[in-house]
Parts: structure tokens; sequence; C-alpha cells
């Protein structure tokens, strides 16, 4: 008797980790490289914030990724996908569009348009209050509300 309750005891343990890492891998899948990623594939459907540095290594690339993370709930409320690029001698789609100068984080609207450069970190309550501050935005809200 006491095998078998041990068993079933040890058959439910690991449940609550597997439930966790599943919900955890759509907020893994939320930073991703940037690649080849072009701002047209995330018109209208996406905001990508767009996080360069001149290699993964930058202090200041290091802490935007930490910022951004704390926080994925709130980017993820408002359709918000991160891409990273570290690598300037690949002259990615995005650093050809967008033209950064070692560290930079960038907004980019639903609409494909630039809505924020900042040279330095930012944590992800000052991203979402630019965010919130857009017409697009504003309208989501109203939407929401039913109005």
């Amino acid at each position: 008797m006491k095998l078998s309750l041990a068993l079933v005891f040890a058959a439910l343990l690991p449940s609550p980790f597997w439930a966790q890492d599943a919900s955890e891998q759509p907020n893994a899948a939320m930073i991703q490289p940037a690649g080849e990623s072009d701002l047209s594939e995330f018109l209208w459907t996406k905001r990508p914030v767009v996080v360069f540095a001149d290699s993964p290594a930058d202090p200041r690339f290091t802490e935007q990724i930490e910022r951004l993370s704390e926080d994925l709930d709130m980017l993820i409320d408002r359709d918000v996908v991160i891409l990273t690029d570290t690598d300037p001698a690949a002259a990615s789609p995005l650093r050809q569009k967008l033209r950064p100068r070692g560290f930079m984080l960038v907004l980019v609207g639903k609409d494909g348009g630039v809505k924020l450069r900042k040279p330095s970190p930012w944590t992800v309550r000052e991203i979402t209050r630019s965010i919130d501050k857009t017409p697009e935005r504003q309208r989501e809200i109203d939407q929401r509300r039913g109005l």
C-alpha cells in the first residue's frame, strides 16, 4: 500500500512542472533573433520591439533583454514581439531599414511605422506607456471595452 501510494505521488509531482514549462514556451518564442525577418511580416498583427547591439556581450543589450524578460505578460497583452540583432556584419533587412549605431531599441507600430528609437535600455513599463499612447492601441482598448 505504501509503495503504491508513493508511486501515485511520484507520478503527480512532476505534472505542475510540465505545465509550467508548457506555459513558458510562448514567452520564450516571444524573444527571437531577427535573422532575415522583415517588418512586413508583422504588419497589423504584432508590434515589433527590435533590440540592436554590436555584440551579444554589450552590457546594454544584456540589461535590455533582462528588463524585457521581467514583464513579458504586459508585452503579450499589447501584441509585442521582440526581435534581437547583435551581428552588424550580417547586414540583416532590419539593420538596413532601421540603421542602428551601436545599441538601439526601436518600437515599431502595427502599421509598420517607427514609433520610438532609444539609445539606452528601457523598462517594460516605459515601453508599454509609449505603446498605450498610440492611436492604434487606443482603438484596441476601445474595442475591448465595446465602444
